[in-house]
Protein backbone atom coordinates (compact mmCIF):
# COMPACT_ATOMS: atom_id res chain seq x y z
CA UNK A 1 0.00 0.00 0.00
CA UNK A 2 1.59 3.25 -1.14
CA UNK A 3 0.85 6.57 1.54
CA UNK A 4 1.27 9.85 0.09
CA UNK A 5 0.45 13.47 1.68
CA UNK A 6 1.18 15.97 -1.22
CA UNK A 7 -0.84 16.55 -4.74
CA UNK A 8 2.77 16.06 -6.34
CA UNK A 9 3.76 12.54 -5.30
CA UNK A 10 -0.22 11.64 -5.50
CA UNK A 11 -0.52 12.32 -8.86
CA UNK A 12 3.10 11.00 -9.85
CA UNK A 13 1.44 7.75 -8.89
CA UNK A 14 -1.93 8.56 -10.50
CA UNK A 15 -0.30 9.24 -13.78
CA UNK A 16 1.14 5.18 -13.97
CA UNK A 17 -2.25 3.90 -13.01
CA UNK A 18 -3.88 1.87 -15.72
CA UNK A 19 -7.14 1.15 -15.69
CA UNK A 20 -10.90 2.32 -13.51
CA UNK A 21 -9.97 4.21 -10.21
CA UNK A 22 -12.59 4.27 -7.66
CA UNK A 23 -12.58 7.28 -5.03
CA UNK A 24 -13.38 6.63 -1.20
CA UNK A 25 -13.18 10.19 0.36
CA UNK A 26 -13.27 10.07 4.20
CA UNK A 27 -12.39 11.90 7.43
CA UNK A 28 -10.53 8.67 9.21
CA UNK A 29 -11.62 6.95 11.98
CA UNK A 30 -12.66 4.61 9.80
CA UNK A 31 -15.01 1.92 10.81
CA UNK A 32 -17.54 -0.82 8.40
CA UNK A 33 -19.05 2.02 7.01
CA UNK A 34 -15.95 3.33 5.44
CA UNK A 35 -14.99 -0.34 4.84
CA UNK A 36 -18.19 -1.04 3.02
CA UNK A 37 -17.35 1.55 0.38
CA UNK A 38 -14.26 0.78 -0.07
CA UNK A 39 -15.10 -3.01 -0.83
CA UNK A 40 -18.30 -1.83 -3.38
CA UNK A 41 -15.30 0.23 -5.02
CA UNK A 42 -12.92 -2.77 -5.20
CA UNK A 43 -15.90 -4.44 -6.89
CA UNK A 44 -16.44 -2.25 -9.41
CA UNK A 45 -13.09 -0.60 -10.53
CA UNK A 46 -9.55 -1.52 -11.40
CA UNK A 47 -7.78 0.75 -8.68
CA UNK A 48 -9.18 1.98 -5.27
CA UNK A 49 -7.72 5.04 -3.87
CA UNK A 50 -8.82 6.59 -0.06
CA UNK A 51 -8.21 9.92 1.03
CA UNK A 52 -7.88 10.24 4.85
CA UNK A 53 -8.67 14.34 5.68
CA UNK A 54 -10.33 15.81 8.33
CA UNK A 55 -11.61 18.61 6.63
CA UNK A 56 -11.53 21.90 8.43
CA UNK A 57 -13.73 24.24 6.24
CA UNK A 58 -16.87 21.84 6.86
CA UNK A 59 -16.77 22.43 10.76
CA UNK A 60 -18.04 25.45 12.27
CA UNK A 61 -16.17 27.34 14.90
CA UNK A 62 -18.15 25.93 17.88
CA UNK A 63 -18.20 22.58 16.22
CA UNK A 64 -15.36 19.53 16.80
CA UNK A 65 -12.41 19.69 14.85
CA UNK A 66 -10.10 19.56 17.23
CA UNK A 67 -11.42 16.88 19.14
CA UNK A 68 -12.57 14.92 16.04
CA UNK A 69 -11.17 11.16 16.62
CA UNK A 70 -8.25 10.82 14.57
CA UNK A 71 -5.63 7.57 14.67
CA UNK A 72 -3.93 7.37 11.07
CA UNK A 73 -1.93 4.29 12.49
CA UNK A 74 -4.99 2.62 13.16
CA UNK A 75 -6.86 3.13 9.75
CA UNK A 76 -4.11 2.52 7.44
CA UNK A 77 -4.04 -0.92 9.24
CA UNK A 78 -7.54 -1.29 8.54
CA UNK A 79 -6.51 -0.18 5.09
CA UNK A 80 -4.22 -2.76 4.35
CA UNK A 81 -6.14 -5.58 5.57
CA UNK A 82 -8.59 -4.60 3.03
CA UNK A 83 -5.99 -4.66 -0.18
CA UNK A 84 -6.63 -0.93 -0.57
CA UNK A 85 -3.51 0.52 -2.77
CA UNK A 86 -3.53 4.30 -2.35
CA UNK A 87 -4.03 6.28 0.32
CA UNK A 88 -4.00 9.90 0.35
CA UNK A 89 -3.21 11.73 4.06
CA UNK A 90 -3.18 15.65 3.04
CA UNK A 91 -2.22 18.27 5.89
CA UNK A 92 -4.50 21.45 5.51
CA UNK A 93 -1.67 23.25 4.40
CA UNK A 94 -1.30 20.98 1.27
CA UNK A 95 -5.43 21.53 1.03
CA UNK A 96 -5.84 24.64 1.48
CA UNK A 97 -2.49 26.65 1.12
CA UNK A 98 -2.07 30.20 1.77
CA UNK A 99 -4.34 33.00 0.10
CA UNK A 100 -7.00 29.96 -1.38
CA UNK A 101 -10.28 32.06 -1.33
CA UNK A 102 -12.78 29.66 -3.22
CA UNK A 103 -16.00 28.23 -2.21
CA UNK A 104 -18.49 25.56 -4.13
CA UNK A 105 -21.81 26.46 -3.38
CA UNK A 106 -24.98 23.85 -4.19
CA UNK A 107 -27.24 26.23 -3.30
CA UNK A 108 -30.90 25.28 -3.04
CA UNK A 109 -30.39 21.39 -2.06
CA UNK A 110 -28.02 22.82 0.93
CA UNK A 111 -30.45 25.62 2.20
CA UNK A 112 -32.38 23.16 4.19
CA UNK A 113 -32.24 20.04 6.78
CA UNK A 114 -28.43 20.29 7.37
CA UNK A 115 -28.15 23.86 5.96
CA UNK A 116 -30.37 25.44 8.68
CA UNK A 117 -28.01 23.83 11.50
CA UNK A 118 -24.88 23.68 10.46
CA UNK A 119 -24.60 26.92 7.88
CA UNK A 120 -21.24 26.78 5.97
CA UNK A 121 -21.07 22.98 6.81
CA UNK A 122 -22.15 21.39 3.08
CA UNK A 123 -20.37 23.92 1.60
CA UNK A 124 -16.83 22.67 2.89
CA UNK A 125 -17.91 19.13 1.78
CA UNK A 126 -18.44 20.37 -1.83
CA UNK A 127 -15.45 22.95 -2.00
CA UNK A 128 -13.46 19.81 -1.16
CA UNK A 129 -14.72 17.29 -2.88
CA UNK A 130 -14.50 19.12 -6.34
CA UNK A 131 -10.88 19.61 -5.03
CA UNK A 132 -10.49 15.86 -4.65
CA UNK A 133 -12.24 15.18 -7.79
CA UNK A 134 -9.72 16.99 -10.01
CA UNK A 135 -6.50 15.79 -7.53
CA UNK A 136 -7.41 12.57 -8.29
CA UNK A 137 -10.01 12.17 -11.56
CA UNK A 138 -11.72 8.99 -10.30
CA UNK A 139 -14.10 7.22 -12.99
CA UNK A 140 -16.33 6.68 -9.73
CA UNK A 141 -16.73 8.35 -6.08
CA UNK A 142 -18.09 6.27 -3.22
CA UNK A 143 -20.32 8.22 -0.71
CA UNK A 144 -22.76 7.26 2.18
CA UNK A 145 -26.33 7.02 2.30
CA UNK A 146 -26.20 7.88 6.09
CA UNK A 147 -25.29 11.83 4.77
CA UNK A 148 -28.12 12.27 2.42
CA UNK A 149 -27.82 15.70 1.92
CA UNK A 150 -24.41 15.58 1.37
CA UNK A 151 -25.05 12.60 -1.48
CA UNK A 152 -27.21 14.61 -3.28
CA UNK A 153 -25.29 17.72 -3.21
CA UNK A 154 -22.37 15.79 -4.81
CA UNK A 155 -24.58 14.34 -7.47
CA UNK A 156 -26.03 18.30 -7.86
CA UNK A 157 -22.34 19.42 -8.52
CA UNK A 158 -20.94 16.49 -10.31
CA UNK A 159 -24.00 17.04 -12.83
CA UNK A 160 -23.73 20.94 -12.84
CA UNK A 161 -19.96 21.09 -13.41
CA UNK A 162 -20.03 18.13 -16.08
CA UNK A 163 -17.68 16.03 -14.01
CA UNK A 164 -17.12 12.52 -16.05
CA UNK A 165 -17.43 9.85 -13.28
CA UNK A 166 -20.13 8.30 -11.55
CA UNK A 167 -21.37 9.06 -8.03
CA UNK A 168 -21.97 5.66 -6.18
CA UNK A 169 -24.38 5.95 -2.98
CA UNK A 170 -23.91 3.03 -0.64
CA UNK A 171 -26.89 1.75 1.72
CA UNK A 172 -26.41 3.18 5.52
CA UNK A 173 -24.34 -0.02 7.86
CA UNK A 174 -25.91 -0.19 11.42
CA UNK A 175 -24.72 -2.16 14.24
CA UNK A 176 -27.10 -4.72 15.36
CA UNK A 177 -29.13 -2.95 17.32
CA UNK A 178 -29.76 -0.33 14.19
CA UNK A 179 -28.10 2.66 15.02
CA UNK A 180 -25.88 3.94 11.85
CA UNK A 181 -21.71 3.60 12.08
CA UNK A 182 -20.13 6.74 13.14
CA UNK A 183 -16.88 8.30 14.17
CA UNK A 184 -18.82 10.48 16.26
CA UNK A 185 -20.19 7.41 18.32
CA UNK A 186 -17.17 7.16 20.07
CA UNK A 187 -18.24 9.71 22.06
CA UNK A 188 -21.27 8.25 23.60
CA UNK A 189 -21.56 7.01 26.89
CA UNK A 190 -23.21 3.71 27.32
CA UNK A 191 -26.42 5.29 28.57
CA UNK A 192 -26.13 7.60 25.11
CA UNK A 193 -25.40 5.13 23.50
CA UNK A 194 -28.46 3.34 24.00
CA UNK A 195 -30.31 6.29 23.80
CA UNK A 196 -29.39 7.02 20.36
CA UNK A 197 -31.60 3.96 19.00
CA UNK A 198 -33.82 6.19 19.31
CA UNK A 199 -33.11 7.22 15.74
CA UNK A 200 -33.78 4.28 14.06
CA UNK A 201 -36.78 3.46 16.21
CA UNK A 202 -38.32 6.65 15.00
CA UNK A 203 -37.34 6.08 11.11
CA UNK A 204 -38.94 2.34 11.50
CA UNK A 205 -42.04 3.65 12.83
CA UNK A 206 -42.72 6.09 10.77
CA UNK A 207 -41.58 3.78 7.60
CA UNK A 208 -44.09 1.14 9.08
CA UNK A 209 -47.05 4.01 8.61
CA UNK A 210 -45.90 4.52 4.72
CA UNK A 211 -45.79 1.26 4.38
CA UNK A 212 -49.31 0.74 5.39
CA UNK A 213 -50.49 3.33 3.05
CA UNK A 214 -50.05 6.61 5.50
CA UNK A 215 -49.71 9.53 2.63
CA UNK A 216 -49.77 12.65 4.83
CA UNK A 217 -46.07 13.69 5.67
CA UNK A 218 -47.29 15.68 8.57
CA UNK A 219 -48.48 12.76 9.85
CA UNK A 220 -45.27 10.66 9.37
CA UNK A 221 -42.92 13.63 11.28
CA UNK A 222 -45.08 13.71 13.89
CA UNK A 223 -44.75 9.53 14.65
CA UNK A 224 -40.76 10.18 14.60
CA UNK A 225 -41.11 13.51 16.58
CA UNK A 226 -43.18 11.56 18.88
CA UNK A 227 -40.74 8.94 19.65
CA UNK A 228 -37.85 10.50 19.84
CA UNK A 229 -39.65 13.14 22.77
CA UNK A 230 -40.23 10.29 24.93
CA UNK A 231 -36.33 9.30 25.07
CA UNK A 232 -34.93 11.64 27.75
CA UNK A 233 -31.72 11.94 26.16
CA UNK A 234 -32.99 12.86 23.14
CA UNK A 235 -33.28 16.59 21.72
CA UNK A 236 -34.54 16.83 18.67
CA UNK A 237 -32.94 19.24 16.29
CA UNK A 238 -34.99 18.19 13.12
CA UNK A 239 -37.67 15.42 11.44
CA UNK A 240 -37.96 15.49 7.70
CA UNK A 241 -39.84 13.80 5.11
CA UNK A 242 -38.88 15.45 2.35
CA UNK A 243 -38.21 15.00 -2.12
CA UNK A 244 -35.18 13.20 -2.21
CA UNK A 245 -34.33 14.52 -5.26
CA UNK A 246 -35.14 18.40 -4.72
CA UNK A 247 -35.08 17.80 -0.32
CA UNK A 248 -37.70 20.20 -0.39
CA UNK A 249 -40.36 19.09 2.63
CA UNK A 250 -43.49 17.25 1.13
CA UNK A 251 -47.04 17.37 2.47
CA UNK A 252 -48.30 14.62 0.33
CA UNK A 253 -45.79 11.50 -0.43
CA UNK A 254 -47.24 9.94 -3.61
CA UNK A 255 -44.32 7.92 -4.43
CA UNK A 256 -40.71 8.13 -2.64
CA UNK A 257 -39.63 10.13 0.77
CA UNK A 258 -37.03 10.46 2.33
CA UNK A 259 -36.80 10.70 5.86
CA UNK A 260 -34.07 12.72 7.94
CA UNK A 261 -33.74 13.05 12.00
CA UNK A 262 -30.75 14.98 13.56
CA UNK A 263 -30.59 14.91 17.35
CA UNK A 264 -28.35 16.13 20.19
CA UNK A 265 -27.78 13.06 22.61
CA UNK A 266 -25.49 14.87 25.64
CA UNK A 267 -23.20 16.94 23.27
CA UNK A 268 -23.02 14.50 20.52
CA UNK A 269 -24.97 15.41 17.39
CA UNK A 270 -26.47 12.41 15.54
CA UNK A 271 -28.03 12.35 12.33
CA UNK A 272 -29.66 9.51 10.50
CA UNK A 273 -32.49 8.99 7.34
CA UNK A 274 -34.24 6.18 5.17
CA UNK A 275 -35.30 6.28 1.66
CA UNK A 276 -39.03 4.82 1.20
CA UNK A 277 -40.49 4.32 -1.95
CA UNK A 278 -44.02 2.96 -2.92
CA UNK A 279 -41.93 0.86 -5.50
CA UNK A 280 -39.60 -0.94 -3.58
CA UNK A 281 -40.70 -0.40 -0.16
CA UNK A 282 -37.44 0.24 1.64
CA UNK A 283 -33.75 1.58 0.50
CA UNK A 284 -31.38 0.63 3.47
CA UNK A 285 -29.26 -1.91 4.86
CA UNK A 286 -30.43 -4.14 7.85
CA UNK A 287 -28.27 -4.23 10.77
CA UNK A 288 -25.38 -5.95 10.35
CA UNK A 289 -24.44 -9.14 12.89
CA UNK A 290 -21.73 -11.27 10.80
CA UNK A 291 -19.59 -9.04 9.43
CA UNK A 292 -15.80 -8.02 10.32
CA UNK A 293 -16.68 -5.32 13.18
CA UNK A 294 -13.75 -3.23 14.39
CA UNK A 295 -13.23 -1.79 18.03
Amino acid sequence: MKVYNTIIQLQRELKALSGTLGLVPTMGYLHEGHLSLIRQAQIDNDHVAVSIFVNPTQFAPEEDLASYPRDLERDLDFLREEGVGLVWTPDSDEMYPTGFDTKVKVTKLTSTLEGMYRPGHLDGVTTVVVKLLNIFTPNRLYVGQKDAQQARAIQQLVADLDFSLQVVVCPTVRDPDGVALSSRNIYLTPHQREAATVLYSALNAAALSFQSGQSDASVLRAIMSEIIDAEPLAEEQYVSAVDPDTLAELEQVHTDVLLSIAILVGHTRLIDNMLLTRLRDLVDFPPISDNKRLP
